[in-house]
């Protein structure tokens, strides 16, 4: 047996690596909490040896959906019905009805012909994309700086010219196509709702240079769908757009409170990206049970419009006592509540010090989610926090922001509050 000495040389460099991001506040810190079913945003946090609860102020399941009666009961009934998991890719054996189901309930939903459902947002966008810019000799792909990452990476590994646009500046958009042949095959990558600047995309601009241009148009929902729009579909749908969105992406694991991510487009568009989309024909589908609980999500989602209403109720009186309080915040018009630190290692402190001493949690956002500089906490309110848990979350905020003002006063330039509503 030889000696392997020599791994330590690699270890080392990985180690390195490791230490550089923990100097600069960037190295993640996993904390322990165990929701609790039917009493969310309450939950246990698990720390040192001991149990505290706490109450939750970050999580992506905007509605509380996870939480709902019927959603795990679907959940329960596939999984004593069908087993725990799918036995194999949707080729082989991980094609089940729940499945089937799932995907005509969100091609119905965006009112497109098809949809195809991943085990994730992300490989969703990655897979997908991937597949679809590959297809096209020449493709010339138009990217928003502040796209996410999944988006990026699809993007990248298709190998094509790629030319990325300021953040929703369709000026910038149109200079970049400017002399660019029309039969020149593009594709305009874009989200609708941006989940750390909390802005809408410019759908009706952006559509309109597609067109101009002969464009498809990639347009990620995530944060947006099961909220906005009388369907629940999203900001397209709110606006009236779907049809004129080619691809659109969406998640099972934010507003409809589950896991697992889709697309929704043509009949041809889906057919091809089930036949070569390498991220979705070598997967393990998602679970039965996730399928089934995911259909039921939507359809209560769907049918009970009043979840959502009560949900933007509570979103406008978190930002009203922030105002109050004078914590300052990006408020661009959409649900998502960011507030700038613009320090790494403050943010972690901040979001330490509330959940040590008033057991609220709201993580840090550092580098790479956020450029370096612009790291914030970001809060997401849900229709299960009441209007007490909202005041107190506020003093907290308001206890914690005045503990550190002599560190946040340094970074007091970037909180700059915008405003623009969908």
């Amino acid at each position: 047996m030889k000696n392997h000495n020599w791994k330590s040389n690699y270890f080392s460099t990985l180690e390195t690596e490791i230490d550089k991001i923990k100097e600069e506040g960037h190295y993640r810190v996993f904390n322990n909490i165990e929701r609790k079913a039917g009493q969310f945003p309450k939950a246990t946090r698990h720390h040192n040896g001991h149990s505290e609860e706490i109450d939750v102020w970050c999580s992506n399941d905007y509605l509380g959906m996870s939480q709902n009666r019927n959603v795990i009961a679907a959940m329960q009934s596939a999984a004593e019905k069908l087993g725990a998991g799918s036995g194999g890719t949707r080729n082989i054996s991980g094609t089940t009805n729940f499945h089937i189901q799932l995907e005509k309930e969100i091609a119905q939903l965006h009112k497109k012909e098809r949809a195809l459902a991943f085990n994730s947002g992300y490989s969703a966008n990655e897979s997908a994309l991937k597949s679809i810019i590959s297809a096209f000799d020449n493709c010339l792909v138009l990217s928003d700086e502040l796209n996410h990452a999944s988006l990026i990476e699809g993007i990248r590994s298709s190998k094509k010219e790629k030319a990325i646009f300021r953040h929703n500046n369709v000026k910038h958009l149109k200079e970049i196509l400017k002399g660019v042949d029309f039969s020149r095959p593009k594709i305009i990558v874009l989200e609708s709702v941006y989940s750390m600047e909390a802005d809408f995309a410019p759908l009706e601009d952006i559509i309109e240079v597609a067109q101009e241009n002969g464009a498809l148009i990639y347009l990620d929902e995530v944060h947006a769908v099961g909220l906005y729009g009388p369907n629940a579909a999203g900001v397209a749908d709110a606006k009236g757009l779907s049809e004129y969105i080619d691809i659109i992406n969406g998640t099972l694991a934010k507003a409809f409170g589950l896991a697992g991510g889709y697309i929704a487009s043509s009949d041809t568009i889906i057919d091809f990206v089930r036949s070569f989309s390498k991220g979705f024909i070598f997967t393990t589908s998602m679970c039965p049970a996730v399928a089934a609980g995911s259909l039921e999500s939507i359809q209560q989602v769907k049918k009970n419009p009043e979840l959502r209403d009560t949900f933007f109720e509570n979103v406008e009186f978190v930002k009203k006592e922030l105002r109050k309080s004078g914590i300052p915040f990006l408020d661009s018009g959409s649900h998502i509540i960011p507030v700038l630190i613009g320090d790494s290692k403050l943010c972690k402190e901040i979001s330490d010090y509330l959940l040590n001493q008033h057991q609220v949690y709201v993580q840090p956002i550092n580098f790479p989610t956020v450029p370096k500089g612009t790291e914030r906490i970001r809060i997401t309110p849900t229709p299960c926090h009441s209007q007490e848990s909202t005041e107190k979350f506020v003093e907290a905020l308001k206890d914690a922001w005045f503990h550190f003002m002599p560190q946040l006063s340094k970074y007091e330039s970037q909180f700059n509050t915008k405003s623009k509503a969908i």
